[in-house]
């Protein structure tokens, strides 16, 4: 088997972590006695900058404010994000950021495949900390051999410095090794460090263009709600598993070749190249 690594990214892809993030935000904002108010659809917006911090100055960039009201706001940025981490915890705490479909079966399939897994992504390791432990047990962090958070590098998404971080400390080959990522940030970052990607856009990212991406599905997968149908006649299984994405990992090279032979009515390997590129019923 050529597949020897899946690395995730955490928010819209693991979980559905969004929605706390924006409610965390909000109240950190009352709490500061602030008047903003983050609504789903400026929230969307927001989230093409990558980072808790960077996302509130560029929203303070954005209002028409006094020059000295704007330098003072931005002093207290670090408070207003350390108290949005705190509030975003509890709410995790609660149940509120749960796993996105299929993710944890995939997760258990790759450690019976002997897959290792990686974590690379914008958000703090506290962040996920919490998440992990809260969905997947006191012993998750176990479960990823290396955990590159957003605070371990010098530039976040789209940059491919955490990718690189955690394709060092990984110490496999990146051609062996999948990406798995919701946002057009995540997969320039992916592709940037030469990575094949696996792309789940999520409600924040669903109007965004992952047609990019080397394999494009709605979500992973479960028993419960499995794939829609044009996507499992593609990938010929109702989820998207480890033998599924290790066939289109393995066709990679060929993906060219293979387009061209569907193109000419000749079908490629089953469940790998353009077969697999856009599965998402033509979103």
């Amino acid at each position: 088997m050529k597949l020897k690594a899946l690395i995730f990214d955490v928010d819209g892809t693991l979980a559905d972590t969004e929605e706390a993030h924006r409610a965390a935000f909000n109240q950190a904002f009352t709490e500061q006695g602030l008047s903003w108010h983050w609504s789903r659809s400026l929230y969307k917006t927001l989230l093409k900058t990558t980072g808790g911090k960077e996302r509130i100055a560029a929203h303070l960039n954005s209002l028409a404010l006094p020059p000295a009201e704007a330098a003072a706001l931005k002093t207290q940025i670090p408070e207003l994000h350390r108290r949005k981490t705190a509030i975003y915890t509890e709410l995790v705490a609660q149940g509120k950021a749960p796993l996105r479909n299929g993710v944890e079966r995939l997760l258990d399939e790759a450690a019976a495949y002997d897959v290792t897994l990686g974590i690379a992504t914008t958000t703090s390791f506290e962040n996920v900390r919490s998440l992990l432990e809260t969905t997947l047990g006191p012993d998750s962090l176990r479960r990823f051999q290396y955990i590159g958070a957003g605070d371990a590098v010098a530039h976040k998404k789209p940059a491919s410095d955490v990718y690189e971080l955690v394709l060092k400390h990984l110490g496999i080959p990146r051609d062996r090794c999948v990406a798995v990522e919701d946002s057009v940030n995540g997969l320039i970052a992916s592709r940037g460090a030469g990575l094949f990607t696996l792309a789940t856009p999520s409600y924040w990212t669903q109007d965004e263009d992952l047609s990019s991406a080397d394999l494009l599905v709605p979500h992973l997968g479960s028993v419960t709600v499995p794939l829609p149908d044009d996507a499992a006649s593609r990938i010929g299984r109702s989820v998207v598993g480890i033998p599924e994405i290790d066939a289109c990992l393995t066709h990679a090279p060929w993906r060219a070749q293979a387009q061209a032979n569907a193109a000419g009515g000749h079908p490629c390997h089953p469940g790998c190249a353009d077969h697999c590129r856009r599965t998402d019923g033509g979103r």
